[in-house]
C-alpha cells in the first residue's frame, strides 16, 4: 500500500525512518496534548523580549519567593500526583481510570474523532481521525497481503473502540470478536456494525456480524487465526505491556498486529513537557514504548516481527508491527 505517511514495506526493505517532525503530539485512546517549542521569527514581538542579562537582579527574598512559586507549580502539575488522583477517583489503578474515562467524557470525545461528521470537529481532531484511519488501512493492507484469506478467518480485535477495524474485517467475511474495556465503546461499535449490515446487499454479501464483548485485554481467551491490538498499549507501562503482548500472542495462531506510540528521546521529552502542563482533556496515563521492548516481548512469546509500518500525520504518530510465529517464513 502506498499512502502518504504510511510505510508497510517488508522488514528486509525498510529504510531508516526520519524522526517525526515537530508538531503537536497526540495519540489515540489517550488525551496527550504536547506542543514543542517553536523558535519565534526574528521580526516577532518575542524577539524583542529582554533576556535574563537585561533584567535587574532579584533580591534574596524575591528569589526565594520565585523559586517557591515554581516549585509549587511543578508540584501541582506533577504527572504522578495527578495520575494517583485519577486512579483513586476511579476506584483503582490504570485500568479503572481508563475504563471510567472511556465510559464518560472520553467516549464522547473519541466518538467524535472516530466518526465521519465534520460539524463541530476541529482541525486537530480531523487530523487525528486521518491518522487513525491510516493505521486501520495499514493493518488491513498487511492482512490482505498475507496468504491467510480474511474470509472465514477468526480475528480478535482487542480494544475495538467504535469498530473502525472490526467492521471492515467483518465486511470481508472474517469471523470477528470485537472487545473493549469500555461498555460505551462496545455499544457504539455494535450500533455501527448494525448500520453497516443494513447497507449490505440482500444476497451475496460476505458480511458476518462481529461478536461484541466488554472485556479488558487480560481477560481475553480463546484461539484466533489473527489477533489485532491497535493503539491500546499506550495505557500500559513497560512491564505490563510486555506481559500483555505475551498474553495476546498466546491467543494467536498465525498473525499478531500491534500498534504503539514509539519512544524516542525527542518524543519522551515532549511527553514530559505535556505532562507538566496538561490541557483540560488530559485524563489518562500515556506510555511510549521502545521498539526493542516490543520486539523482545514478541520474541519471548515465540514470535518475530515480519513487517513494520510507521504512520505519521501532523498531530498523530504510531508504529505498527506485524508478527508471525518464530518458525514461520514471512510469507506463511
Amino acid at each position: 500500500m502506498a499512502r502518504a505517511g504510511v510505510s508497510t514495506a517488508p522488514l528486509s526493505r525498510l529504510h531508516t525512518l526520519p524522526p517525526p517532525r515537530p508538531s503537536l503530539l497526540h495519540h489515540p485512546q489517550s488525551s496527550i496534548h504536547l506542543r514543542p517549542h517553536r523558535k519565534a521569527p526574528s521580526n516577532s514581538a518575542a524577539a524583542a523580549l529582554p533576556t535574563a542579562a537585561d533584567l535587574p537582579p532579584l533580591s534574596l527574598p524575591a528569589a526565594a519567593a520565585a523559586a517557591a512559586a515554581v516549585a509549587a507549580a511543578v508540584s501541582l502539575s506533577d504527572p504522578e500526583r495527578r495520575r494517583r488522583a485519577q486512579a483513586e477517583a476511579a476506584g483503582g489503578g490504570d485500568k479503572e481510570a481508563v475504563r471510567a474515562y472511556f465510559n464518560s467524557t472520553g467516549f464522547e470525545r473519541w466518538r467524535k474523532i472516530y466518526g465521519s461528521a465534520t460539524e463541530g470537529v476541529n482541525r486537530v481532531q480531523l487530523d487525528i481521525r486521518e491518522g487513525h484511519a491510516q493505521t486501520v488501512a495499514a493493518a488491513l493492507s498487511m492482512l490482505r497481503d498475507s496468504p491467510l484469506p480474511l474470509a472465514g478467518a477468526t480475528v480478535c480485535d482487542a480494544g475495538c473502540g467504535t469498530g473502525s477495524l472490526a467492521i471492515p474485517l467483518a465486511a470481508e467475511g472474517a469471523d470477528v470478536l470485537a472487545s473493549d474495556i469500555s461498555a460505551a465503546m462496545v455499544a457504539e461499535a455494535q450500533r455501527q456494525a448494525q448500520l453497516a449490515l443494513a447497507q449490505q446487499p440482500a444476497a451475496g454479501s460476505p458480511f458476518r456480524m462481529p461478536r461484541f464483548e466488554v472485556r479488558d485485554l487480560e481477560s481475553l481467551e480463546g484461539r484466533y487465526d489473527v489477533v489485532v491490538c491497535l493503539d491500546v498499549l499506550i495505557h500500559y507501562p513497560r512491564e505490563e505491556a510486555r506481559a500483555m503482548i505475551r498474553h495476546l500472542a498466546s491467543l494467536a495462531d498465525k498473525r499478531l498486529l500491534i500498534s504503539f506510540a514509539p519512544s524516542t528521546l525527542y518524543l519522551d521529552f515532549l511527553k514530559r513537557v505535556g505532562e507538566l502542563f496538561p490541557g483540560p482533556s488530559k485524563a489518562t496515563r500515556a506510555y511510549l514504548h521502545r521498539e526493542r521492548d516490543i520486539e523482545d516481548a514478541l520474541r519471548e512469546a515465540g514470535w518475530r516481527v515480519a513487517n513494520k509500518g510507521f504512520i505519521s500525520t501532523q498531530f498523530y504518530f504510531s508504529k505498527l508491527f506485524e508478527a508471525v510465529p518464530a518458525g514461520s517464513p514471512s510469507s506463511s
